[in-house]
């Protein structure tokens, strides 16, 4: 009896691997079969279609790949200026300083140093009182009015807060003390220009809250400051005076073309 011989010439089941399509019969020898000779179980596969930038045309690509080089460009820039900005003074900084300063301020103003921290520790706040005449020729002086309070309680739950919000009453507060001693005289030549600004900041301010009515006319101004030091921590055992410090500067009258302008 013969064995079986499991070997190549063992018969197969239709379809299993290794088996290649049948060449029909009376076809010459080397003949390719064609696509009509094939078995219906074979099925042929057509290549993944392609997605996201590969399935764009040509020139679109080239649209995206010069979007995506301006902005990495953009947002290394960004971060360079603002390193430059932070970082200690060095011979880039003492170069390009006026172009630094011009990409940072005013928007991405920073308050503190990367390499020491400086966070503030004292409150600052602004505030202005008014010597209003009235029709009838009655004086009358009306209580302080917190200008940085208002501008917080703008801030406070505001997800979209303006510039002029955050930073306008500060900014000119700093300019006035920056270019003024501790008796308020002016150092130098912007001494006039600070005050000024802060002048047109409160009377502009005051002509919002309209506190000299229909009838009444804001004649004088007079800017002061509230300071009270931040309390420390609860774990810490530095001891600070919670007593607020006043800085009062002298009486500012309004000149005419900034009572005309609705200060009135």
């Amino acid at each position: 009896m013969d064995a079986y011989d499991g070997g190549s010439n063992a018969p197969q089941g239709p379809g299993e691997p290794g088996d290649a399509p049948a060449v029909p019969q009376g076809s010459p020898p080397g003949t390719a079969p064609t696509a009509a000779d094939r078995p219906a179980d074979v099925s042929i596969h057509d290549p993944e279609p392609r997605t996201g930038v590969a399935a764009l045309s040509l020139r679109y690509q080239i649209g995206v790949a010069v979007a995506l080089a301006v902005v990495a460009v953009a947002v290394c820039t960004h971060v360079g200026m603002m390193f430059l900005h932070v970082a200690p003074s060095n011979t880039l900084t003492k170069q390009h300083g006026r172009a630094i300063d011009d990409w940072i301020y005013p928007e991405f103003e920073q308050n503190w140093k990367l390499f020491a921290p400086n966070p503030l520790q004292q409150n600052i706040a602004v505030q202005v009182r008014a010597q209003i005449s009235a029709a009838d020729g009655a004086i009358r002086t009306t209580g302080w009015y917190d200008l940085s309070a208002q501008d917080g309680r703008a801030i406070d739950g505001n997800l979209l807060p303006s510039h002029t919000q955050q930073n306008e009453l500060r900014r000119a507060w700093d300019y006035f003390v920056a270019t003024h001693d501790s008796d308020n005289r002016a150092v130098g030549l912007r001494g006039a220009l600070s005050e000024t600004y802060l002048r047109r900041i409160v009377a502009l301010r005051l002509d919002r809250e309209n506190v000299a009515g229909r009838s009444g006319t804001v004649e004088l101004v007079q800017v002061r400051s509230r300071t009270t030091n931040v309390p420390p921590p609860k774990w810490s055992e530095e001891r600070v005076s919670d007593q607020p410090v006043y800085r009062v500067l002298p009486w500012w009258s309004l000149p005419a073309d900034e009572t005309d302008g609705g200060v009135k």
